[in-house]
This record gives structure tokens, sequence and C-alpha cells, in this order.
């Protein structure tokens, strides 16, 4: 019932032929599909991703004006039906909830929208999987990190983690299996490693003897979990800044988007994600590896607004291993650039031949900027405890 494991991760994979391009009446004819309060007066290509096809639909309604509707990439989320289930699943609990809960600020949740005979999605002549999701008025993303951001993305977080920590892990299917589990990718870049035939370099020396230094490390968030330290959980899966989004008059954080991969996990994984690539302000593509480091004050702001409100459900181990999700992340992800280097750049998108190499020394930098200001992150984490 769930996607097969793929140790490079879903989000690289080759895109589906784009119907970017498609014209207003047939982007109108499957709009009208799940326009329910006007007439469908406009359909245009939104966004940045480059997984799903995402358009803006406009309304001539004075109820709600617009609806994003997108076009599901199956070859990277194979079992839509999954990820439309789980997102009806915790959307509609996070509704409930937030019908109880007194807050002194906006927050929203995308609504998934149904079809004119109450489906959650519409099939089209060719197949095409499609769905529709509110859109939240009023507000924008970032591309890049600000230092205004940094404690408004930590509450973004963390008010999501907080509003479906009651909803058990069971209740959702794992859609992305073996997504972000460590010593997976560790086993598949061994594999990698052992039929290849390495060309070395310093750059290559480096990798070789990072990795070798961080075997049993890339373990340490999957046994706390076998060893029942840390509780199986809801996670987002990709809590990157321009997923965030934020309020255009206050420019507080007023939602979090793109839930195809919200799945069971550990909230740690989120947390490291978010503070790897919001507190690296060279970036994961530059190839000026002395200018990259963590940035102790960013992590400060968002480690402040993720513990304003995710303190009501974490536990003192929770705190106990928030460090080494950090560190253990950017380690990852430079794991999983150096396998696919050595595999021929095989899924994720290159430039140049030496592309994922550069991407993996990067990450493996950052992880040593992290490793190297320790104390002051875990500090950082118990004074805001």
């Amino acid at each position: 019932m769930t996607e097969e494991f793929n140790p490079q991760g879903a989000e690289n994979l080759v895109a589906m032929p784009s119907l970017r391009d498609a014209t207003r009446t047939a982007g109108a004819a499957i709009a009208n599909q799940f326009a329910q309060w006007g007439k469908v007066t406009d359909v245009k290509a939104f966004g940045s991703g480059n997984i799903n096809d995402t358009f803006l639909v406009t309304l001539d309604s004075s109820e709600e004006q617009h609806f994003v509707l997108q076009r599901i990439n199956t070859q990277v989320f194979r079992q839509p039906k999954l990820i439309m289930e789980n997102m009806r699943t915790f959307t509609e609990h996070v509704h409930k909830r937030l019908q109880h809960i007194p807050l002194n600020r906006r927050w929203e949740v995308p609504r998934v929208l149904l079809t004119k005979d109450a489906q959650d999605h519409w099939r089209d002549a060719d197949g095409s999987f499609w769905r529709a999701i509110s859109f939240i008025e009023g507000s924008q993303s970032f591309d890049t990190m600000r230092g205004s951001h940094a404690k408004e993305i930590g509450y973004a977080l963390g008010m999501f983690h907080n509003l479906i920590s009651d909803l058990p892990s069971e209740k959702l299917a794992d859609t992305l299996q073996g997504f972000h589990i460590t010593p997976l990718y560790l086993q598949h870049y061994e594999e990698v490693l052992a039929k290849t035939s390495v060309r070395k370099s310093a750059e290559v020396n480096y990798c070789l003897q990072f990795v070798s230094d961080r075997q049993t490390f890339a373990h340490i968030l999957e046994n706390a979990k076998a060893e029942g330290k840390l509780p199986l959980r809801l996670m987002h899966g990709d809590p990157k800044i321009n997923n965030v989004m934020f309020d255009t008059a206050t420019q507080q954080a007023v939602s979090i988007i793109d839930l195809d991969t919200v799945k069971p996990g550990l909230v740690h994984y989120d947390i490291g994600d978010c503070l790897r690539s919001g507190c690296n302000p060279a970036g994961e593509e530059t190839e000026n590896w002395e200018s990259i480091y963590f940035d102790t004050d960013l992590c400060q702001g968002i480690v402040k607004g993720y513990l304003s409100v995710a303190k009501a459900f974490l536990t003192e181990n929770d705190y106990a291993y928030i460090y080494d999700a950090i560190r253990l992340i950017a380690f990852e992800l430079g794991l999983r650039f150096f396998a696919d280097y050595l595999a021929g750049n095989i899924y994720f998108k290159v430039k140049h031949p030496e592309h994922n190499l550069a991407r993996a020394i990067a990450q493996f930098k950052l992880t040593q900027s992290i490793e190297s200001q320790e104390t002051q992150i875990r500090n950082i984490i118990k004074d805001m405890k």
C-alpha cells in the first residue's frame, strides 16, 4: 500500500510532459470540475515547483475568488489516491482542532476541494490525476531566507507539528517509504561504491573519508526510534522556506503548504531539514566552500519560533536529539549527492559532471560547521526549553 523506496528521493525524477502551456479552454474545462462557487474566468501557471503541474484558477465569485489546480506527477507519487486520503485525513483533523484552539493571529490550512460529484480528484481523458486545493489569499512565499523570517519559519513548522501531534501516525499511509532513513541511504551508497570504479581526486577523497568517519552516526535517529526514545509521529517531509506562506500585510507566517509528503516519521527529520536549509546563507549550490557556515543567529530565531508552539508535545528525549537531527540531515543530503555522483548522476539534475560532487562537499562543509558549533547549538536549544 506504500511507495517503493527510492534511495535518492522522489524530488528530482523526470517530470511528466508538462501541461503548463495548455490552452485556457482546456485548463478551464478541468477547473470547472472543481468550481462550485462561480464560473472559471482564468487559469494560469502558478508557482515554481518542478514535480506537479500547478495552476491558479480565478472565479467570478464573491465567496472564493481563487483556488489551486494541480496535475499530480504519478511518476513520483505512484499512488495518488493515498496522497489524497492522507491529505483529507489530516486537514480535516486540523480544521476541527482550529475550531477549539484560541489563536491571537492568522493561521490557515489548505482545504481539499471536491468535484461536483463529491470526489477529491478528477481523471481526464488521458488518465491524468487532477486535484484542487484552496488558495491562501493575501499571502506570499520567499525562496531565500531573511533574518526577520527565522522566527516565523520556526513558528510555522511548530504550529504544523502541534496541530497534528494528537493524530495517530497509523491514520496516514507511508507514501514515501524509506524517505529520510539515513541508514538506507548509507546502504545504497555502499552498494554504489562497491561496484563503481572511483576516479580519485582531492575532492573525492575528502568525501570518501568524510562518510567513512560518520558510518556509525548515520544510525543515531533510527536507533533512538527503535529503542523507544523517539516516537513515530506525523511529519511534513519538506519544510523548506518557500513552503511557508507569509501574510502580505503583517509578514507573519500564516500557513505551510506542499502537503504531499506528509507521512509517519520523526519530527526531527523536519526540524533538522528546516534548520539545515534555513541556516546556510551560502545556499546549496555554492562552490565557494570556504564561505559555507551554519548561522547560529538564524538557528536561534528558528528554534525560538518552533518551540514557542512545540513545547506542548515535545519530550525531554525530543530535545536531546535536536542537535543530532540538524547534523544528520546535512550529512544525509551530502551522502545522497555523493552517491549519485558516483553512480553517474542518475537522479539529481546536474549542470555539469561534477555538480553533484560539488553539492556533496557543500553539505559536508555545512555538517562540519554544525559539528564545530555543537556546544553553542545545544545551548541554544537548552536555553529555549
